[in-house]
């Protein structure tokens, strides 16, 4: 399964990853613990949130690359929505096989 994960240095990495996946957790069922959290899209979809106090680190699981670029992009998307008074700039993503 492709895999992708960023690194973004936040001190409000935990702020932005339990408001993320409280987000998501209206429509699918979002397991955690306090520096971990995993949001099951769909059964050939994931994201993976860890916080540490001055680290957000995202990782995606998907079934095919093109899955992995539009999860890659909605993952943005709303991190800039919950961030808008951060800059992040161009979030780079590494891709894994």
């Amino acid at each position: 399964m492709p895999t992708s994960e960023c690194h973004i240095a936040t001190p409000l990495a935990s702020k932005y990853l339990q408001q993320l996946c409280k987000h998501w957790s209206h429509k699918v069922s979002v397991t955690f613990t306090p520096q971990t959290r995993r949001v099951p899209f769909a059964p050939d979809r994931e994201v993976i949130f860890e916080a540490t106090p001055a680290t957000l680190t995202m990782r995606i699981n998907a079934s095919d690359p093109d899955a992995l670029a539009r999860m890659e992009g909605v993952v943005v998307d709303h991190l800039k929505r919950f961030s808008f008074r951060e800059d992040f700039g161009d979030i780079q993503w590494t891709r894994k096989s």
